[in-house]
């Protein structure tokens, strides 16, 4: 039985030195507040439930560096990324903007978003039917310009 725990701990302190990169650029270049106006109602719903998983600067808490924390955290984000990057929103082009611009309206008026395994940890992100008002009549004034 000592063998097992032992191997356990083992593996355990072993996959700690298998380590993902940190999404956190500061370059902000071709980042959505940089190119285009955004209302600071919207700027402050995005930094606080939209930037951590939907941008190249998350902000990481201290169980991030705990592997296989770590690796649900970067694939998570990753993956957000893939779907809607703020930090990249210059790089899109017209289609990919009002395909991005389609699924956010349709995750939030679903309220899929901020997800809901996000909101346990972060209280702070969790957003009032008025916030989500904010973003949904944004997105309907972007998608229209």
């Amino acid at each position: 039985m000592k063998k097992i725990f032992f191997g356990i701990f083992l593996v355990l302190i072993l996959i700690q030195l298998i380590r993902p990169e940190k999404n956190d650029s500061k370059d902000e270049e071709n980042g959505i507040t940089t190119v285009m106006q955004v209302p600071e109602s919207v700027k402050q719903i995005i930094k606080t439930s939209c930037v951590d998983c939907h941008s190249n600067n998350t902000k990481y808490p201290w169980y991030s560096e705990i592997a296989p924390v770590s690796w649900y955290l970067a694939h998570h984000v990753n993956e957000g990324k893939e779907h809607l990057n703020f930090s990249e929103w210059a790089a899109y082009n017209k289609d990919q903007k009002n395909h991005i611009l389609k699924d956010l309206d349709e995750k939030l008026k679903a309220h899929e978003m901020p997800l809901k395994s996000y909101l346990i940890v972060h209280k702070e992100a969790v957003m009032t039917k008025d916030q989500y008002d904010i973003l949904l009549n944004w997105v309907k004034t972007i998608t229209s310009e």
